[in-house]
């Protein structure tokens, strides 16, 4: 089980305001994923989380999360690597997310991820990984459906790097 960090105030904000967020039924789906036990904060993050796969196209039937605090796990049997490595970027660069657990199948290199530094662009970090800033959109395209635009990225995302 690998783990990666992730900047836990950076991010795109699902969970909405703690204090702001009132209890409610969980719906049938919802009920369904919650673990005996489990309190209704983190049943509603967890549906969050899953929500958010689904409108990245992300979540298959055999996606399962597990949250512990700000640490997420996540399980699959069907992901390609490169399906997987996306899921545990869509999740880590969720705000109050810090790291994120799963297993990548093998490969002969571990996955090569970046995070963003305040004033980067993606030319800049492909001419540092790729040795040209034409190849922007090579890291671009490696972080879709996450990224809609290739010069909106924020510092703190963290980004997939294509190997080739």
């Amino acid at each position: 089980m690998a783990i990666w960090d992730f900047v836990k105030d950076a991010g795109k904000s699902v969970f909405g305001k703690a204090e702001a967020a009132e209890p409610k039924p969980a719906t049938q789906p919802e009920a369904a994923a919650a673990k005996p036990g489990q309190d209704p904060e983190t049943t509603r993050k967890v549906a969050a989380l899953k929500a958010e796969l689904r409108a990245l196209n992300l979540d298959k039937d055999d996606v399962h999360l597990t949250l512990r605090g700000d640490t997420v796990k996540i399980e699959t049997k069907g992901a390609d690597r490169e399906t997987l490595e996306k899921l545990v970027l869509a999740v880590g660069n969720i705000e109050g997310i810090a790291k994120v657990e799963a297993d990548l199948p093998q490969a002969e290199e571990a996955p090569l991820f970046h995070t963003v530094k305040k004033g980067e662009t993606l030319s800049a970090i492909a001419k540092a990984y790729l040795g040209n800033a034409n190849k922007y959109n090579a890291i671009f395209e490696a972080n879709r459906p996450m990224l809609l635009d290739p010069d909106k990225i924020y510092p703190g995302q963290t980004l997939r790097i294509p190997r080739d």
